[in-house]
């Protein structure tokens, strides 16, 4: 592995984790997921897994503190 496939490698990792960190959705982790458990099922785009996330996160009443 180059010194540069390294580094890609570490950036995914710190992006991964700054986006759990602030409650981000993971796209990649997501298409991940559905080939594994559900090789059948066609992805959502990433608009779509975007615009999903954001309306399981605000359409919860009571899930804020503000």
């Amino acid at each position: 592995m180059t010194q540069f496939s390294r580094f890609v490698v570490i950036m995914r990792r710190a992006g991964a984790l700054a986006r759990r960190v602030i409650g981000a959705p993971d796209y990649e982790a997501y298409l991940s997921h559905i080939r594994v458990h559900h090789p059948h099922t066609v992805p959502l785009t990433r608009g779509e897994f975007a615009r999903d996330a954001l309306a399981r996160r605000y359409e919860r009443p009571g899930s804020r503190c503000c």
